[in-house]
């Protein structure tokens, strides 16, 4: 594939929000063929930029060349979807005009995603909208493909097929995501905004700590060089993306020793008998669940399990969306009551929740006045007093945004705002639900850190791969038939696990009787009366039901006839079959019989 012939170009590109610069003199190239990650910290522009190149913001000042008849698609990070009736109208509406010549797409696309088609867009959830949302980006066959948080409210299950559909696209992908395994298995190019540039290099995810850092130290090479001083914030930058990088070795081998400790835990269940009454030092045994279910409406979430979660535990919840995993939190921290078995929290539990629709803050207040709202200059972190400027910097505001109100901080920022307000408060139970959507990679690293040094149990639902496999000690799997098994292996390896089970568990796949060569017909040999009447007569045969194919095509992509005539649809899908059989019969003859 050529890398080299760009279809878009932008050069020096200016865009200017309020009294900051968001690009100054930016320059990018896309080429067709190229897997592009866009990577940036919060609030460097990364959305907007995708939006520049959809042509849905304009710069101020910039040179665009978009070579012509390219086509462009473009995912928002979030959509409302209005105006539709269905997700499938969603998925066509990317067709355009030519939604009923090529309807079949959608159907495929529908299949492949496990779509809801009859949905209501408005009352569907997150996860239904963001596959509809992705289908309508795909199902034209796009050029240049931008996708802003497309793993956002996906399973794990999704996220892969997600990954095989992007690794088969020949056009040039422009990827904004926080999860950083799906850029490893997307990605092939990157482009890093920092400050207004963007900068390209052509190597996969993998490689973006070590290249990042670089970078930096080039620059404060040059800086030092030049006798200039280094910005405050900039170096607190530096200083804690190095230092990030040697707590994630030291995370790393402490999680492979509690992973362990987790084994020989459970390998005592039948002997622990730890009190759970008195204070929360002496309350070892957090959760005992003994053969608990619950079931709505008939259908199993939880079937006869059990589980002991001590302290200090760092439990993952991972299976497919609607399996029953946001059940199974509230039954263990005794939300939900369960239809049969027994649950025992212990006494001393002071539990932080965090839900998918995350805590409110008041945008009227400044981000010191939301940590200390009884006033004064400290918040009260793990049991000592932290000036309120200091436990900002552990969440990457500078202390000149203290007094600047919430309204204007990005929503990245927000969240780290909303982790830094509910982290100090004094807990020993933290259960996460969904804690990685629509965060960023600083936050998500900010937020290992902290559950790194968290000293308490957490519970985490998340289909977020690398955080799971960075932060839990052991892993409940839910299949969706009713059973939950816990697993103390990282996330990673448990779904290599799964797929390598499943596969064993298929049936054998009966090899297609090859066709024995024909010999080929000697030039010599002439064509006998009979042959040299189908050569004649088979050009002819092979477009009459070259059409008759394209005729029953288009009637089976109406999305109507099968409810209209069931009996109908199912006869016109099997003549097409033996339609397209009888074809590659005769295209065969016709071209044995060529001379």
């Amino acid at each position: 594939m050529d890398f080299d012939i760009p279809v878009y170009t932008i050069k020096n590109a200016h865009l200017q929000f309020g009294e900051h610069p968001l690009f100054t003199g930016l320059e990018l190239y896309l080429s067709k063929g190229r897997k592009y990650c866009l990577i940036g910290r919060n609030g460097s522009g990364k959305s907007t930029l995708l939006k520049v190149i959809a042509g849905q913001t304009e710069t101020d000042k910039a040179d665009i060349f978009l070579q012509p008849g390219t086509i462009v698609s473009y995912m928002a990070q979030e959509d409302d979807l209005p105006g539709f009736a269905t997700l499938r109208d969603v998925v066509l509406s990317g067709l355009g005009e030519h939604q009923s010549d090529l309807a079949y797409k959608a159907d495929i696309l529908i299949e492949r995603l496990k779509i809801a088609e009859t949905a209501d867009p408005q009352t569907a959830s997150g996860g239904e909208k963001k596959k509809a949302a992705l289908a309508r980006a795909l199902i034209n066959d796009p050029d240049i493909l931008l996708l802003d948080e497309p793993t956002n409210h996906l399973d794990i299950t999704t996220i892969e097929k997600l990954e095989e559909i992007l690794a088969k696209f020949n056009g040039a992908l422009v990827v904004i995501s926080h999860d950083r395994a799906f850029l490893k298995h997307v990605c092939d190019g990157m482009i890093w905004l920092d400050r207004g540039i963007a900068r390209t290099f052509d190597k996969g995810f993998d490689a973006f700590e070590d290249w990042r850092d670089a970078v930096y130290e080039q620059e404060t090479a040059e800086q030092n060089r030049l006798n200039k001083k280094i910005d405050a914030e900039m170096q607190w930058l530096h200083k804690g993306v190095t230092a990030r990088r040697k707590r994630n070795q030291g995370r790393l081998h402490r999680l492979h020793e509690l992973r362990g400790e987790r084994r020989n835990q459970i390998k005592k269940t039948g002997s622990v008998d730890f009190n759970i009454d008195n204070g929360s030092v002496q309350s070892k045994l957090i959760i005992d669940a003994k053969h608990i279910s619950k079931s709505f409406n008939g259908r199993p979430i939880v079937k006869d399990f059990s589980l002991r979660v001590m302290q200090g535990n760092k439990i993952g919840i991972i299976g497919a969306n609607g399996v029953g995993k946001t059940t199974l939190i509230k039954l263990l921290t005794g939300r939900l009551e369960p239809d049969t078995g027994s649950i025992r929290l212990a006494k001393t539990i002071q539990e932080i929740y965090f839900d998918q629709n995350r805590a409110v803050l008041d945008c009227s207040k400044t981000l010191k006045e939301t940590l200390c709202p009884e006033g004064g200059d400290h918040v009260f972190v793990k049991g000592e007093l932290r000036h309120v400027y200091s436990y900002l910097k552990d969440f990457l505001f500078s202390p000149a945004q203290a007094n600047t109100p919430v309204f204007v901080l990005s929503g990245g920022e927000k969240n780290r705002l909303i982790l830094a307000r509910e982290l100090a408060r004094p807990s020993n139970f933290l259960v996460l639900d969904e804690p990685t959507n629509d965060l960023d990679m600083d936050t998500l690293d900010l937020l290992q850190d902290a559950l790194e040094d968290y000293k308490g149990t957490v519970l985490i639902v998340s289909h977020d791969r690398d955080f799971l496999d960075n932060t839990a000690t052991s892993l409940l799997y839910m299949a969706g038939d009713g059973s939950v098994v816990e697993y103390v292996d990282s996330c990673s390896n448990l779904l290599e696990k799964i797929k390598e089970k499943e596969q064993k568990n298929l049936p054998p796949v009966k090899e297609p009787v090859k066709k024995q060569n024909r010999p080929e017909r000697p030039k010599a040999i002439r064509l006998s009366y009979n042959d040299k009447r189908a050569l004649e007569m088979l050009p002819g045969e092979i477009a009459d039901l070259e059409q008759q194919i394209k005729v029953m095509e288009e009637k089976l992509s109406d999305p109507d006839f099968y409810a209209k005539s069931p009996a109908e649809f199912e006869k016109i899908a099997a003549d097409l079959e033996t339609a397209k059989q009888r074809l590659d019969e005769k295209e065969t003859r016709w071209l044995e019989l060529l001379p």
